[in-house]
């Protein structure tokens, strides 16, 4: 990929970790048109509530695999039987647009997202105890006891890959956990890279070509 003045902010979490309401949050925070979440691809039904083009793109098998096949995806991964991904050619238009890109994705997704870019900023957050987990998961009271022990078993699994991520945040008191957030953000934005990209012109009328 060529510069850009965005940055991708990778966030990953257990079921249940709180990863979509922090997001969601922080966006409302700084609602100037510069950051976005990605909307991703899946195969898996809509839950209650969740509207087609806002929440997922909701597709059938044939048409993801068919994505896939295209070399389309920026990642892809199948969670609970479904599939889920990432549009490569809608998050590089976006970034080059000088907008920030959360994804919110799984660890499997992360891992091809870093291999890709690994100036993205890998962010992993935990919920603050075991119990808090499952009380999360059982007052969603979408799911059987079957499937929330599945949830807990896969929670475990997800979170054995947190070395794997830049920055580790506890959402215990969310307000907390939202201001740890929003600190990595802008502090990413400050990095020279994409500070540069921004101020391309700023910096062309301070400084002679060869000492940009």
């Amino acid at each position: 990929m060529s510069p850009v003045a965005g940055n991708l902010f990778i966030l990953a979490a257990p079921s249940g970790g709180g990863k979509s309401s922090l997001i969601k949050a922080l966006l409302e925070k700084h609602a100037d048109q510069n950051m976005q979440v990605s909307v991703s691809l899946t195969t898996r039904a809509p839950r209650p509530g969740e509207e087609n083009g806002k929440h997922y793109h909701f597709v059938d098998v044939a048409r993801f695999k068919q994505e896939i096949a295209d070399g389309t995806l920026f990642e892809w991964a199948e969670v609970f039987g479904n599939y889920y991904g990432t549009s490569r050619t809608v998050i590089e238009q976006t970034l080059q647009q000088g907008i920030d890109v959360f994804l919110d994705i799984d660890w499997q997704g992360a891992r091809q997202v870093k291999q890709q870019i690994p100036d993205a900023s890998a962010i992993f957050i935990l919920p603050p105890s075991e119990d808090e987990l499952r009380k999360r998961l059982t007052g969603r009271g979408q799911d059987s006891q079957e499937v929330i022990e599945q949830r807990m078993a896969e929670a475990r699994a997800e979170i054995s890959h947190y070395a794997e991520f830049d920055y580790l945040v506890v959402n215990d008191e969310f307000d907390h956990a939202l201001a740890d957030l929003e600190r990595i953000v802008l502090t990413q934005r400050l990095r020279l890279g994409p500070q540069r990209a921004r101020h391309h012109e700023l910096l062309a009328s301070l400084l002679p070509d060869d000492r940009r």
